[in-house]
């Protein structure tokens, strides 16, 4: 067993699994993915570690401990299409298609645009595409979906996600509340949109997605 193979084990067994994760087909993706591919040779040392890492200037790669459990909250099928938002060079869109059926990233992130392809074929992730375009807008085209995933936190949610997604479609993201991200599923039926807060998690805001400055008194 290499060295990175006895760090990704090393994650799934210290990190993941204690924080309640108990599919076993995302248990299996996260031991077959290998993470440090999809992360900067610079910071690949820290690739397993219990933190986010920088992948570029615009992009944070979210713990691996936040990112098992809100796609395990997603609940994700085999048979489902999944929106994944923002996913930099990809790691999260080749964990998701290993759950789903077929996988569409969109990203407007010149290093994760320039990269995620090749990556994602290296490792045979073939039922998974990323298309460029402004996450904020989605990928209209290709839904609606069943799921919606966020790679980073946001402080307000738009319209288009929830316009996207399918009844019964989860959106899976996590929600600035002040200093505190909150880990959100919601969930959209014909009665409209429900919530469903699952954990607190500090992720990384994605740019663009901070809300306006209030005034001050």
């Amino acid at each position: 067993m290499s060295e990175f193979e006895q760090a990704r084990k090393h994650m799934v067994d210290s990190q993941i699994r204690p924080a309640d994760v108990t599919d076993r087909r995302l248990i299996a993706a996260f031991l077959d993915t290998p993470r440090h591919l999809f992360v900067p040779r610079a910071r690949r040392a820290s690739a397993y570690a219990d933190a986010q890492v920088a992948t570029s200037e615009n992009r944070t790669m979210m713990r691996p401990r936040d990112l098992a459990k809100l796609i395990h909250a997603a609940r994700i099928q085999p048979t489902e299409l999944v929106l994944d938002i923002a996913g930099g060079r990809g790691y999260s869109t080749a964990i998701l298609a290993r759950m789903a059926e077929t996988v569409v990233g969109v990203e407007n992130d010149e290093d994760g645009l320039s990269r995620s392809a090749g990556l994602l074929s290296d490792i045979g992730a073939d039922n998974a595409v990323v298309i460029e375009g402004d996450p904020k807008k989605g990928v209209p085209g290709q839904g609606p979906y069943d799921v919606i995933f966020v790679n980073g936190s946001v402080d307000i949610v738009p319209d288009a996600w929830f316009d996207q997604l399918a009844n019964g479609g989860r959106l899976a993201v996590i929600v600035r509340k002040g200093p505190v991200g909150k880990a959100t599923i919601f969930t959209k039926s014909e009665a409209g949109i429900g919530e469903r807060i699952v954990f607190d998690a500090n992720a990384t805001v994605l740019p663009g997605f901070e809300a306006e400055p209030g005034f001050t008194f």
